[in-house]
């Protein structure tokens, strides 16, 4: 058995902050959506604006922030967004318990949390290339990514349970309060920070706004993989909504069904960011992110094909686990791959651009296969999305990783 790498006690404390805002946000999971029902009582029109709303709306307030994170040290700027993250969350208890709770509120607080969500992930990409060697990149993601599936399989069950037994903002506390933990974290990594070489600069050029899209589409590999990667996940989660539907609504699946078909998967997750590295040492870099990438993409179809009973379950189970282990193998080696071909000046550039353009196309998506399910149904319009997912690793790079991208 391979010896535990220790990645020393920077990344230990980064690790934790990581850990505590992982498990806070995957405890309230779809909790907006459930205040909004359960306590104002919104239709499907105006759950379907939070959802997509926050996402867009979030993304297009994130824009001037990502060079703005990358002149500026990175560890007041996550610190800054986890206390608004934490300030905006408990606004909603606040509001609750004063009888003043609305939906534009809700919809406020969705915004800004999308927002400092991207800037917060920029500002901790940039901060891991700094606090860690290059060669412990993989290893460092493989954690983070273990860290992601083991609270998505915990963090929904117990959420909901607290929900039922404590009122239904319960796990919106504990978000916030997960935030503040998350700053706390930050706040011990300690040590000196380099400064960025244009600190203090008083306002930003209109081009700096879009350096991120530049750095990404001048270079192939991350080209390749900024369009695939856009589609995927645009696509899987565009027919999360449409699955709750078809198992819910028109197949009968009680919640604790549907809750299970979802959470027991994620050990699929576990297991592949685990074996990441070892793929790598043993088929190289490139070829792990081409078959994997390749192989997350054949699963989705299946779901158009969930049927009632034992055996429907078993199916969605089924194919969930192949998609999350898939992604759970991929998904370490491209964020590694995707810092090491970045140059350390446009970091917080390139990942701002990247969650931007992920949360809109998300949003979109969204709201298209919306009215592709209505024009259709639940089943038909999951079934479009699973056959042209079928074409994305056409996207994927086919040629090893090129030099280091340098600034233009």
């Amino acid at each position: 058995m391979m010896a535990r790498r220790s990645l020393g006690r920077q990344f230990g404390w980064l690790w934790a902050a990581y850990g505590a805002s992982t498990f806070g946000t995957w405890l309230a999971f779809d909790a907006f959506t459930l205040v909004a029902i359960l306590v104002l009582h919104a239709g499907t029109t105006q759950v379907s604006v939070l959802a997509a709303a926050g996402l867009a709306v979030g993304a297009a307030v994130a824009v001037p922030l990502g060079p703005w994170v990358d002149f500026r040290r990175k560890r007041p700027v996550m610190v800054a967004m986890d206390l608004i993250r934490f300030a905006a969350l408990m606004s909603i208890p606040a509001a609750y318990a004063l009888g003043r709770l609305s939906f534009i509120q809700l919809l406020v607080v969705s915004v800004l949390v999308a927002a400092a969500d991207i800037t917060f992930r920029a500002a901790s990409g940039a901060c891991l290339k700094e606090l860690v060697r290059p060669e412990d990149l993989l290893i460092a993601n493989g954690r983070f990514e273990s860290t992601t599936w083991t609270a998505t399989m915990l963090g929904p069950p117990i959420g909901g349970v607290a929900i039922g037994l404590f009122g239904p903002v319960t796990t919106i506390v504990a978000n916030a309060v997960s935030y503040l933990l998350s700053a706390l974290g930050v706040r011990a990594i300690g040590g000196d920070e380099p400064k960025p070489s244009r600190i203090g600069v008083p306002r930003l050029r209109a081009g700096d706004l879009l350096d991120g899209w530049r750095s990404i589409l001048a270079h192939p590999g991350l080209r390749a993989l900024f369009l695939n990667t856009m589609l995927v996940n645009g696509l899987i989660m565009a027919t999360a909504p449409l699955l709750a539907v078809l198992m819910l609504s028109e197949l009968g699946f009680a919640p604790w069904q549907y809750g299970l078909a979802f959470a027991a998967p994620c050990v699929g997750g576990l297991i592949g960011s685990r074996l990441a590295r070892r793929f790598v040492e043993r088929f190289g870099q490139h070829q792990v992110m081409l078959v994997a990438g390749a192989l997350r993409a054949c699963w989705l179809l299946g779901l158009a094909f969930v049927g009632p009973g034992t055996g429907g379950l078993l199916l969605v189970i089924l194919v969930e686990l192949g998609l999350i282990a898939c992604m759970g193998v991929f998904n370490p080696v491209f964020a590694t791959y995707r810092l090491e071909q970045t140059a350390t000046d446009r970091v917080a550039r390139v990942l701002s651009a990247w969650s931007v353009s992920s949360n809109a196309t998300i949003a979109a998506l969204t709201a298209l296969w919306g009215v592709l399910a209505g024009l259709t149904s639940p089943r038909t319009a999951i079934a479009i999305a699973g056959v042209l997912i079928l074409a994305t690793p056409l996207l994927l790079p086919r040629r090893q990783s090129t030099p280091l991208l340098v600034d233009l």
